[in-house]
Formats: structure tokens, C-alpha cells, sequence
């Protein structure tokens, strides 16, 4: 059974672990309702469900492969027999592939875009036709995507995609007042960031902004909450990076 009590309604795609997971803590803080939105690790979404409850929110755990059209519209499906509606989607599953584009494996690829391309674009249509008026839709970019980072050729491909996608339906929502942004972290400490690199390079990555650390996931989720938030909604079409000042 739906609540219907005026509480705001987030679909965090990719919220079990990393950014995502200090969004859904952020956004319960701000009394959301929340569906936690996961690939595969039941675990970590149940995990991030019981720290927002625990803040007073509520929260469901949804499977979803975000590259796959039924299983996204089982999520809304979900969220709004739950809530009641969708007021807020933020949307941060996302994979990583480093290589030098003479070595680029194409299956790695073609598997890179279909979550980081396709799923962004499966979860900002079923956005575009779900969010109430008033709404949000945050995506995620990267600071690679301007840094030019060797190696990182198919993951900056991936989420400059992104980036325009994100300006295009800023502008196809404003008739609905639904502002669109994307968020472009820097490198921060999480999961998806140190996997594959050697401590040299994440030393290096580190250095690269005038603070000489990391960003944190909780810094991320601050920008991102904002933007999803009354106090955000002139903030529209823009692709916000969050590094710290990181040298591009």
C-alpha cells in the first residue's frame, strides 16, 4: 500500500555500495522514502535499506539489471505501489574498464556500454515518464571526461555520452519543472576507484587536486542531495564536478 503523506520519493539506482549508499543515507537524513536500487549483492543493498531506516526513512531493496527495460520498469513499478509515486532518480551503477585503446578488449567494451550507455539511457527514459512534477533526475559523469586520463578512453566514451544525454533531457523535462544534471565526481575512495590500480597510481590520483587526498563518498552525496532538493531545482542542465579542484 502506498504512503500518501507528502513524503519525497528517490529511486537510487546503483545505491547498495560506494556514492550511491551515502546517497541513500543522505537522502533518508532529508525524509525521502527510498528504493535502493542493486545488480546483484543483496547483502550490501539490504545493508544500505536498515542505515536508512534506522535514520527514520523508509526504504526498499529492488534488483534490477539497469541496461534491462522490464527490470527498470519493475523498479518505478515498485517504488510507486510502495510510495506512491517517483520524485527523485539518481542514478549511479556504473562499471569501469581501463585500457590502452590499442589493447581494448571489444567484448569488455561492448559490456562497458551496455551498463554505463545503455543503462543510463534505460533509466532516464522510465525517469522522463515516471517523475511527478517538481521532480529530479541526477546522473553520473566523471571528471575523467576532461582530464583525458590514458587508459581511461572507454569510460570517459561511456559517460560523455552521459553528459550529453543529460543536457538534451534537461531540456525535454522543463516543460514538467523536472531539472536534470549530472554529477561529475573526481576520483574518491571508493570500491569502484581502487579496483585495478596499483598504489602508485592511486597515490598519484590522489595528488591531483590542490586538498592532496580523496574525495569521499559522503562529499558526493552532499552535491547530490542538493541537486535533488527545493534548494537545487534552478540547477539545471549542467554537468557539476565534484574533485576538489582537480587539475584537468
Amino acid at each position: 500500500m502506498g504512503i500518501d503523506n507528502g513524503t519525497r520519493v528517490a529511486v537510487v539506482a546503483g545505491g547498495s555500495r560506494g556514492i550511491g549508499r551515502a546517497i541513500v543515507r543522505r537522502l533518508a537524513d532529508q525524509g525521502y522514502a527510498v528504493v535502493v536500487g542493486y545488480a546483484g549483492n543483496a547483502a550490501e543493498a539490504d545493508a544500505a535499506v536498515k542505515e536508512a531506516t534506522a535514520a527514520g526513512a523508509q526504504a526498499i531493496a529492488y534488483q534490477a539489471d539497469i541496461a534491462d527495460e522490464t527490470a527498470v520498469a519493475g523498479m518505478f513499478d515498485a517504488a510507486e505501489a510502495r510510495f506512491g509515486g517517483v520524485d527523485a532518480v539518481l542514478n549511479l551503477a556504473g562499471a569501469l574498464y581501463l585500457s590502452p585503446v590499442a589493447e581494448l578488449d571489444l567484448d569488455r567494451l561492448d559490456a562497458l556500454h551496455r551498463v554505463n550507455i545503455r543503462g543510463a539511457f534505460v533509466v532516464a527514459r522510465e525517469a522522463a515518464r515516471r517523475v511527478r512534477q517538481g521532480g529530479s533526475i541526477t546522473l553520473f559523469s566523471t571528471s575523467v571526461v576532461g582530464s583525458y586520463h590514458p587508459s581511461y578512453a572507454a569510460y570517459a566514451a561511456s559517460k560523455g555520452a552521459v553528459e550529453a544525454l543529460t543536457k538534451v533531457l534537461a531540456r525535454e523535462m522543463g516543460g514538467r519543472d523536472v531539472n536534470v544534471n549530472a554529477v561529475a565526481p573526481g576520483p574518491t575512495a571508493t570500491e569502484l576507484f581502487f579496483d585495478g590500480k596499483t598504489d602508485e597510481e592511486i597515490a598519484r590520483l590522489s595528488q591531483a587536486n590542490p586538498f592532496g587526498r580523496l574525495g569521499e563518498p559522503h562529499e558526493i552525496a552532499e552535491l547530490a542531495a542538493f541537486l535533488s532538493s527545493a534548494a537545487g531545482h534552478w540547477v539545471n542542465g549542467q554537468v557539476v564536478k565534484a574533485n576538489g579542484g582537480m587539475v584537468l
